[in-house]
């Protein structure tokens, strides 16, 4: 009988729903329209062990969708970035000074889960660079989300993502249950990414630690936490300890028809490969496929197994690419050594920070000297090309680096 009454009730909202909407303003069809998908929702969310409690936690004070989520979900970049600008972004001075900054700060934490799961503490670090900026990302309310509220707004109004956030809510869902974290704290991604290491509800659920002992899985707030979730994770997926994650190769005249082949670093050094030092590989039945991220032009690898572990956390080439460098910058063994086929007059990240620093210097940039040219990087270089005379298009450039010396 109970059952029956909530039911009448939620069929009666949902039918004063229907009649309202047609005289309303299209914002107000959509705050009305994403309220009554919250009601009718709750029916899967039950199916899946979710109290009404819980629910209602959830959704306290929510009454509209997240525009901003279905903002970020619709829009399209107009351009990729080339490989050397996805990595200038993430491997520079920047990123390992403060990676190496964290190591000192987390060694106690980092030694402890090496040993535990046998993962490099230096592949933490650089996911957690990756992911949140070694938490800085936190750090910034006005681009976090409450993840309730994105993945409901990503089920009702993106169709694409519709089935996948579904499913994400109602592991955000559990999450709060569980009682690891208060409804206010459960923040992230507009795609319901969370915490220093950004993860989806449902990875959280396959892989979430609580290392500190204090009877929380808290990712959002515990490094240790984060970072031992990150190293579950990677364990769990097949990491080798005691391997790095790829070699640095030159490739030999013509060898580029290899691209995408697999065959032990033996076999690679037989056809002519080596490291950019002239060393060659160890030695073993290592296994390695050859990824040329930027054609023949560019520098070569040899993929080890722990490179395709590292894409378990993200499928993209040059994001495991990124880790693994990073990584070995940290550890201070060097980062890639052969150049990037750049196009003329284009700086390296090097470049990028002397431009950045001689900026500010001369009183035009009050950012941060992290090679990341935004905003206000752009805003300082035109208004140095508008002194010089030059074009002012915002860009960085040899010949206003030149200038500058």
């Amino acid at each position: 009988m109970k059952m029956f009454r909530i039911n009448l009730l939620r069929g009666a909202f949902l039918s004063l729903v229907a009649g309202l909407t047609a005289a309303m303003p299209i914002d107000a069809r959509a705050d009305v329209g994403f309220k009554a998908w919250i009601v009718k929702f709750y029916d899967t969310a039950a199916k899946g062990g979710i109290t009404r409690t819980t629910y209602e936690r959830a959704f306290a004070g929510i009454s509209e969708p997240d525009q901003d989520v279905l903002d970020k979900a619709n829009f399209q970049p107009e351009f990729k970035s080339r490989i050397w600008d996805y990595l200038d972004s993430r491997v520079n001075p920047y990123t390992v000074r403060i990676g190496r900054e964290m190591a000192a700060r987390h060694g106690s934490t980092l030694a402890a889960l090496e040993r535990h799961f046998g993962v490099d503490r230096n592949i933490l670090l650089a996911i957690w660079s990756m992911e949140s900026n070694y938490g800085a990302a936190l750090e910034k309310p006005d681009r976090l989300h409450h993840v309730p509220q994105a993945l409901a707004t990503l089920a009702w109004g993106d169709p694409k993502r519709a089935k996948f956030a579904r499913t994400q809510l109602i592991a955000a869902l559990k999450i709060l249950q569980s009682g690891d974290i208060t409804p206010k704290q459960l923040t992230g991604s507009w795609a319901g990414a969370m915490g220093h290491t950004q993860f989806i509800p449902t990875s959280y659920l396959l892989y979430a630690i609580d290392a500190d002992g204090n009877g929380k899985r808290d990712i959002w707030h515990s490094v240790p936490d984060a970072l031992a979730t990150s190293a579950n994770l990677l364990s769990k997926n097949g990491w080798t300890t005691g391997k790095t994650w790829g070699y640095e190769a030159v490739l030999p005249a013509g060898a580029e028809k290899y691209e995408g082949q697999t065959k032990t670093l033996a076999q690679w050094a037989a056809l002519g490969f080596v490291r950019p030092n002239g060393k060659g590989f160890p030695r073993g039945a290592d296994r390695a496929t050859l990824k040329l991220m930027a054609g023949a032009e560019g520098p070569a690898f040899l993929m080890l197994a722990n490179f395709f572990t590292v894409k378990k956390y993200n499928a993209a080439d040059s994001y495991a690419l990124a880790v693994g460098l990073l990584a070995d910058e940290i550890a201070g063994v060097g980062g890639v050594q052969q150049r990037w086929p750049r196009p003329e007059g284009t700086l390296d990240i090097k470049e990028k920070f002397e431009l950045q620093h001689r900026m500010k210097e001369l009183g035009y940039y009050e950012g941060e000297v992290d090679g990341n040219f935004g905003s206000g990087s752009k805003a300082a270089i035109s208004a140095i090309q508008k002194r010089l005379g030059m074009q002012q298009s915002g860009e960085p450039s040899q010949q206003l680096l030149k200038a500058l010396r």
